[in-house]
């Protein structure tokens, strides 16, 4: 595969920074080596930069994009919408078709409601929680995100000197400029720690207990054995909120996302990313009592472009497309066989590396050769190879993110699997 030079995006993305701070609109997109990308076009697997590259695409949009880039059905199912409009202020057929379809799938979902991004849905479970249980506390982990606003961005990535002890984190603000008071009510666990957690909700003030149930924005960690059912006794028990973050996993290693593959079921969940294959859409998923509160309670849940026409109708082309038989088999064997190349490829080349997480979504951490389990563990990582690493890859056409993660598609086949671990191999000659 021939490479050309990333200079025009590098040159675009300069020009842009005078109108468009940094050239980008999310600073999850500043700073990428050996520049940010300006993308052309999409299909399938592959990106094609205004440099001319063709590039195999592990970003996958950040995850959303589980069908592949422009899959055939969504586009038709969006086209057809639009002809038919695009924003209402009021309810549609096709809400209620992709509203259903979220219940039928999701164990926890009894009522869901639509929003725009995962951010914004977690802020109402939050709210519901809340008032479901007159309680101000949330207790978040360390090393979990769950969207960048004020009072739920504490200690996702907190620096060694600030962190604190292991078993009482302290709470780290994530930005400049967020304010401290926002924090006030939020308390910072250690993941997979259950008796920590255990002992703190013995006190039945805590009004929700959130998290990833896979660590999937810190490496891909999955919960210690038994964690999951712990924290799900614990909080009912306490009269606590458990809310899972499946903003990531849902839809993406099941079709009824981390709860239904790892067997427990929380009271509230949020999901975006696949469930529309990369149109800006979220929920909101629970339990009927709960969910009704945002009715009989008046508990406030809004938003101009929740459940928009054409975002709906992309919605259930991509859940009809996953319910398909043999879909996530075929998922998880085209992921299956990435890891194992790339384990094969790496341990070839000798470098120290721990590959964890699901088929579907895993990530790669070099200098480290044992499970990681928490974010601490995550510390000891060498993150400068491996941005070395990624960029290498890019000039050996394959995408991939700088902070490890690895997402698969229906689209990455036998054959564009086996070409990445080709161009992985040379990637990784040419760091020697």
């Amino acid at each position: 595969m021939s490479i050309n030079v990333f200079e025009k995006s590098r040159r675009q993305v300069i020009q842009a920074s005078h109108y468009l701070a940094g050239g980008v609109s999310s600073n999850y997109r500043l700073n990428i080596s050996p520049t940010p990308l300006v993308i052309d076009r999409a299909q399938g697997p592959f990106v094609f930069d205004i440099d001319g590259n063709q590039l195999i695409d592990y970003y996958l949009g950040m995850g959303p994009m589980i069908l592949g880039h422009s899959p055939e059905s969504v586009v038709m199912a969006v086209q057809k919408q639009v002809e038919r409009g695009i924003l209402y202020a009021g309810q549609s057929e096709i809400e209620y078709e992709a509203a259903e379809l979220v219940c039928q799938m999701v164990p926890c979902a009894e009522r869901i409601r639509f929003g725009s991004s995962g951010t914004e849905v977690v802020q109402a479970a939050l709210r519901l929680a809340r008032a479901a249980t007159g309680r101000s506390t949330i207790i978040k982990f360390e090393g979990h995100y769950h969207g960048w606003l004020d009072n739920i961005l504490w200690s996702v990535a907190p620096k060694t000197d600030q962190a604190g002890s292991e078993n009482m984190p302290n709470r780290v603000p994530g930005t400049q400029g967020q304010d401290h008071l926002a924090g006030e009510h939020i308390e910072v666990f250690p993941w997979n720690s259950l008796d920590l957690l255990r002992e703190r909700l013995s006190r039945r003030d805590v009004a929700a207990v959130i998290m990833e149930p896979v660590m999937c924005n810190t490496s891909a960690i999955h919960p210690a054995s038994g964690y999951l059912e712990g924290v799900r006794t614990a909080c009912t028990d306490a009269g606590t909120v458990l809310i899972f973050d499946e903003v990531i996993t849902g839809f993406r290693v099941a079709l009824g996302g981390a709860q239904q593959r790892l067997g427990v079921t929380p009271d509230l969940a949020t999901f975006g990313k696949a469930i529309a294959n990369g149109f800006p859409v979220a929920c909101l998923a629970g339990r009927a009592d709960l969910m009704d509160m945002l009715v009989s309670q008046n508990v406030m849940h809004g938003g101009t472009y929740n459940a928009q026409a054409v975002c709906m109708a992309a919605t259930v082309a991509t859940l009809k497309a996953l319910s398909q038989p043999g879909v996530y088999a075929c998922l998880n064997d085209y992921g299956q066989r990435l890891m194992t190349g790339l384990e094969h490829a790496l341990l070839q080349a000798e470098i120290p590396h721990q590959i964890q997480g699901f088929p579907e979504i895993f990530h790669i951490a070099f200098g480290r050769s044992s499970p990681i389990s928490d974010y601490r563990d995550t510390l000891s990582t060498d993150k400068a190879r491996y941005v070395r690493f990624t960029t290498a890859l890019l000039e050996h056409g394959v995408r991939a993110l700088e902070r490890g993660a690895w997402f698969i598609s229906t689209t990455h086949t036998p054959d564009i699997v086996d070409e990445t671990v080709d161009n992985v191999r040379g990637a990784l000659a040419s760091l020697t």
